[in-house]
């Protein structure tokens, strides 16, 4: 293969990870490297970047007007910054790592997962079963926090072919795409979010479709038929390559449920009393993961045995602990009012729901429509008075997670849920879900 980036200048916008493994990756391939980056990195990755003769820049606009043949973006960095617009004006090609190192890879077997809600359990179930049948030629990674650049080092990806990836795509990483290609893709479904770092809804939602954009021929796209916004943008934006559609609302579809069990392409595939995660939603999680197994040939039985012992995510409606009667439960990662929705649809009554943190200014006019099982809201952070003002007339509001946690624990009463699910990111207190939620599990783990 080519090696098209040696003595080319690349400039990689923020570090983090996914930062450090492009980097990491145009080393070995000859490239001089600049790097912009707001604070100042680590000591050990300092050294490290100083030791292959990193150039280290600020964020100030002078280091976006220098010359450069080519740009890797951090999925952080919004498409609508003015960093991102000033490079576009200038013609310099941007792209994210997920770009870079399918570019540099011997051909994979990708399942690229993307949609607003439900792409990490989804992405998960996809790798447990790719791991059950093909052992240690399956990975995981992609915006679910492995990059994949960092995934070609480790499993030597530039020289062998045929791994099987398991790919979470966030939005940010698919608006920068120009090659990559997926043997199997899906949009899980299309709902409002990303207002602020994608402009519009309609750039959003369009830049979901980039997943099947270079699809073609044999490679699938499995299709929610249950979602018409979904059914809007494909129309516009059209799906060049096999479809096999899904639905839970009916059997005019390839895979639907029915009896008792998931059936695809007309054969009885799995009982859905093996399954042990709540909620519609984790229904169309399992059915998506399904047909990318059946679509590699994974058999039945590795199908039942992956499916039967999953217990999900760790932040996802996860089960964290029962006090006094009343069960508590981790949903950090629902970071907009689609996946608090979601969360909401799993529980009959007894619910008091934690919501707040950073301001996405996100609307609750749809979700004061799935308020029936919530018995109280408690609003925490930067947003927590508007949202919880927003859903209910009288909310508890307090300021950190730890006052909502023990506002919950004194009103709760035995057969109670107290449910942590944002509605919004956590930037306003945390780096992000996973540290907000980890937080909600000691403190509950505390009671």
């Amino acid at each position: 293969m080519e090696n098209k980036f040696e003595n080319k200048r690349v400039l990689v916008i923020g570090l983090a990870r996914s930062g450090m493994a492009a980097i990491k990756v145009l080393h070995k391939l000859g490239a001089s490297i600049v790097l912009s980056e707001m604070k100042e990195p680590k000591k050990e990755d300092l050294d490290y970047l100083k030791s292959i003769n990193v150039e280290i820049k600020d964020q100030s606009m002078e280091a976006f007007e220098e010359d450069y043949d080519l740009v890797i973006k951090n999925p952080g960095v919004p498409p609508v910054s003015p960093i991102v617009k000033r490079l576009n004006e200038r013609k310099i090609p941007v792209i994210t790592e997920i770009e870079l190192a399918y570019q540099i890879s011997k051909p994979q077997h990708y399942v690229a997962i993307t949609g607003t809600n439900g792409k990490t359990t989804t992405t998960t179930l996809v790798y447990e079963l790719l791991h059950k049948a093909f052992k240690d030629k399956a990975h995981v990674g992609g915006n679910i926090g492995t990059p994949l650049c960092e995934l070609v080092l480790d499993y030597n990806l530039m020289e062998e072919e045929g791994h099987y990836i398991s790919l979470e795509i966030s939005n940010h990483q698919l608006v920068d795409i120009i090659d990559f290609e997926a043997e199997i893709s899906t949009i899980i479904n299309l709902t409002p979010d990303h207002l602020s770092t994608m402009g519009t809804l309609d750039a959003y939602y369009k830049s979901k479709t980039e997943v099947y954009r270079n699809s073609k021929g044999s490679d699938l796209f499995i299709y929610n038929n249950d979602d018409p916004v979904l059914k809007e943008y494909t129309d516009r934006y059209p799906i060049n390559c096999e479809i096999k559609t899904f639905s839970l609302e009916n059997d005019n579809a390839d895979a639907y449920i029915k009896d008792g069990y998931m059936i695809i392409d007309n054969e009885k595939v799995l009982p859905t009393e093996c399954i042990k995660l709540v909620g519609m939603h984790n229904k169309q999680n399992i059915i998506i993961a399904i047909m990318a197994a059946k679509r590699l040939g994974i058999s039945n039985e590795d199908i039942y045995d992956v499916i039967s012992n999953f217990k999900g995510v760790e932040h996802r409606i996860e089960f964290v602990k029962e006090v006094n009667g009343v069960k508590y439960y981790n949903d950090s990662k629902g970071t907009n009012t689609d996946a608090t929705i979601t969360a909401l649809k799993a529980f009959d009554k007894n619910v008091i729901l934690i919501v707040g943190g950073f301001e996405k200014g996100l609307s609750m006019e749809e979700m004061k429509k799935y308020l029936k099982p919530v018995k109280k809201v408690i609003g925490f952070g930067v947003a927590g008075k508007r949202i919880a003002g927003d859903l209910v007339d009288n909310p508890i509001i307090v300021t950190t997670l730890d006052e909502a946690v023990n506002e919950a624990y004194k009103m709760a009463t035995d057969g109670d849920i107290v449910l942590l699910s944002p509605t919004t990111s956590s930037f306003d207190q945390y780096s992000g879900y996973e540290e907000r939620g980890r937080h909600f599990k000691k403190l509950v783990n505390e009671l």
